[in-house]
């Protein structure tokens, strides 16, 4: 049978598509693109927020109508089952397979009982189908999260947070070069806590330093890494490895004390501000992304303020801004304090407004500067190549335009010297 996939949500969620369609592949399934040609549905949903629930609503109720011609099963897996599962059985029964996060070990089981095979297996990373590309795949080392911040669900979809083995992570890892990747991106909800559940303490500076190990591993990222992990073994690491990116991920979410204190987060103002000073000063070229959250319970315009001047500030290359989401069963929804949506997304836009100029004006400062660029694929128009620098993390951050050239591959790294710039992208060509 044809099966097609729709995978929404993060990275971490992309991953666990990959060892489905791996499962399939393994059972002799045919994988499609295009959902018209599928006898198998599956979305692997994402139920974070507001949008991501709204998006899994709607891609489910896009697919239903392909039941109406080719498609004779539809499922329906993800963090969106694993909160609000009794619910979408009762609105949505078109839905044929509903299989929530706590019941991937009997994914196999479900499914093919559905199909009337009557067969058992699990999700297996040995099986695993990349989808990003011939060059990049996602490490992802721990499950869950156990911070407990008050506005985020993630503990409560997914539980606690549980780190991989380490020699399954080598061994992953390992497995990702065989099938030519070059780039490896770490991921967890707190690539920082990784191995202290497990081994008790902080492994990850060692898993950094082991992945560097491997011959045809280029280079190494790590993302969701929490202000208050990381540690100065972790910064030597990054700067003493050519391999590792220097590119750091801090989610601060606010800079108010108050506000930090509510979010129930383990960081505060000045320990966030001497972080950042020192990343800077140890490492010069590092690229620092962060994420935001304004219109949080509470904050005040005082407040809000204060994060406004304090991104203007500290300039970070990369940086996202999200408004508030009231989400079901957690502390911060029971709030009485919750400000109104106008003022959130007037909030919202007005740190993009500037991050737009900051990243404009700290893209301008690379022109004439040469950087090593992973070229992965080229304009409709055949006039740029695209590609990526340790500057930009794929998928997220922006792109180098690089001028046409005869005898350039596609999938291989070049040096290219950066000619002009925008808001988000550079340009450049090939030296």
């Amino acid at each position: 049978m044809k099966v097609g996939f729709v995978s929404l949500g993060c990275s971490k969620n992309l991953v666990v598509t990959e060892e489905m369609i791996g499962l399939f592949k393994k059972h002799n399934y045919e994988i499609v693109s295009n959902p018209e040609e599928a006898e198998i549905l599956l979305i692997n949903t994402c139920g974070f927020i507001d949008v991501a629930k709204e998006e899994g609503i709607n891609t489910i109720l896009d697919m239903i109508e392909y039941k109406k011609k080719n498609c004779k099963y539809l499922i329906v897996t993800g963090c969106l089952v694993e909160r609000y599962e009794d619910e979408l059985r009762k609105e949505i029964p078109e839905v044929d397979l509903f299989v929530s996060i706590k019941n991937y070990d009997h994914l196999w089981k479900a499914i093919s009982s559905l199909i009337n095979k009557e067969e058992n297996d699990k999700l297996d990373y040995h099986y695993r189908e990349l989808t990003t590309g011939s060059n990049t795949a996602y490490l992802k080392i721990a499950e869950g999260c156990s911070n407990y911040c008050t506005y985020c669900a993630i503990p409560y979809i997914q539980g606690k947070y549980v780190s991989r083995e380490y020699d399954d992570i080598i061994d992953e890892a390992h497995m990702l070069v065989e099938k030519g990747i070059t780039e490896v991106v770490v991921i967890a909800q707190d690539t920082t806590k990784y191995g202290v559940d497990l081994y008790g303490k902080d492994r990850l500076p060692e898993l950094l330093n082991d992945l560097c190990k491997i011959d045809g591993i280029k280079w190494i990222r790590f993302l969701y890494s929490y202000p208050e992990g990381i540690s100065d073994e972790l910064i030597d690491v990054v700067k003493n490895n050519d391999k590792i990116c220097s590119y750091f991920d801090l989610p601060i979410q606010h800079i108010s004390d108050e506000v930090l204190r509510r979010m129930n987060r383990k960081t505060n103002k000045e320990s966030i501000t001497k972080l950042i000073e020192k990343l800077r000063k140890e490492i010069p070229n590092v690229i620092l992304r962060t994420t935001l959250i304004v219109g949080f319970p509470g904050e005040t315009e005082e407040q809000f303020n204060e994060l406004y001047e304090f991104i203007d500030k500290y300039r970070f290359n990369h940086l996202g801004a999200f408004s508030y989401s009231k989400e079901d069963g957690t502390p911060a929804s029971k709030f009485n304090d919750q400000v109104e949506e106008d003022i959130k997304e007037e909030r919202r836009k007005k740190i993009m407004v500037l991050q737009q100029k900051i990243s404009k004006e700290l893209l301008a400062d690379k022109v004439g500067n040469t950087y090593e660029v992973l070229i992965e694929d080229i304009t409709p128009d055949g006039k740029y190549f695209l590609g990526r620098s340790y500057m930009d993390v794929p998928s997220e951050d922006g792109l180098i335009y690089i001028k046409f050239k005869e005898g350039i591959s596609i999938n291989d790294y070049y040096q290219v010297l950066i000619t002009s710039s925008t808001e988000y992208d550079l340009f450049g060509e090939i030296k």
